[in-house]
């Protein structure tokens, strides 16, 4: 079977060296192995997203020596599949209407004895909705009440084979825990469609078999793997990679301002060092 990886970063910022880095591991592995390196663009959220970024992302990577096979896949392009998926799983009874906003999820929080925390650091969402009756959920539907889209982890949980397991490159399988983040977020109004949903079903569209990533987002995994079995979509292999720090020991991160690749190509700095730094000279 053929490698085919991806490098899928966000257009909310100008590149940087932790970007280089995801961008070489995802296309050198993909090379050595005679396989293909996948572009993709996750602009889902459009209250931060530019498209003078979509288009930076791209002049950078090709000034780095990157090439691509095939077209970009923009997810802002597909927000019918995404629809689609929703409105399955939707029909098997594995999500439901949210209508707490943040506040009063935090109220409740705080009311409760513990607040049991997910893999991601984020507080689990207690439940709320998920306990409405038939008539009252269609009653604020119909009344155009804003709400999210959930995921009923139990039923989700119920419905697929266990035990969910994934391959993480140099330690084999790996047992899943996706009950640890409780009823997910799937679809917002700000954002029609999460993360997770998206990033698993263009994975499984594109025939990603190699997921290379930040071990930052190794606990999001199990989530994943969860959603491609409710799914019935094919369980790629992963490979999570260290994050590069800054001198204070900090993750790279568009928030804390990193050096830019912007910045470096402006001070003269060239793309061979540039590849040196985020970890790939040249030989």
């Amino acid at each position: 079977m053929s490698i085919v990886t991806r490098f899928a970063p966000s257009p909310t910022g100008y590149l940087h060296l932790g970007h280089v880095h995801a961008a070489l591991t995802a296309e050198r592995a993909a090379r050595a192995a005679g396989g293909r390196f996948l572009l993709r663009l996750e602009d889902i959220d459009a209250t931060r997203c530019r498209p003078h970024f979509a288009e930076a992302i791209a002049e950078d990577l090709r000034w780095l020596g990157l090439s691509w096979d095939g077209p970009v896949r923009v997810q802002s392009e597909h927000m019918g599949e995404y629809r689609a998926v929703l409105d399955a799983l939707a029909a098997r009874g594995l999500i439901y209407s949210c209508f707490c906003t943040r506040a009063e999820i935090a109220r409740e929080i705080v009311q409760s004895a513990e607040a049991p925390h997910a893999p991601d650091g984020g507080v689990l969402y207690p439940g709320t909705c998920r306990r409405l009756g038939a008539e009252e959920r269609a009653a604020r539907l119909a009344r155009g009440d804003a709400h999210a889209l959930r995921l009923d982890m139990a039923a989700a949980l119920r419905s697929v084979a266990q035990p969910l397991l994934f391959i993480e490159r140099g330690e084999g399988e790996i047992l899943c825990r996706p009950e640890c983040f409780g009823d997910v977020v799937l679809a917002r109004r700000e954002v029609p469609a999460s993360y997770h949903l998206c990033v698993t079903h263009d994975d499984a569209v594109q025939g990603v078999t190699l997921v290379t990533r930040g071990i930052d987002l190794k606990p999001a995994t199990d989530l994943h793997r969860l959603l491609q079995a409710l799914m019935g979509w094919p369980a790629p292999e992963y490979a999570h990679h260290a994050l590069l720090l800054d001198a204070e020991g900090r993750r790279l991160a568009k928030r804390d301002a990193a050096a830019t690749l912007r910045d470096m190509r402006a001070r003269g700095i060239s793309a061979a060092a540039v590849r040196a730094m985020a970890g790939f000279p040249d030989p």
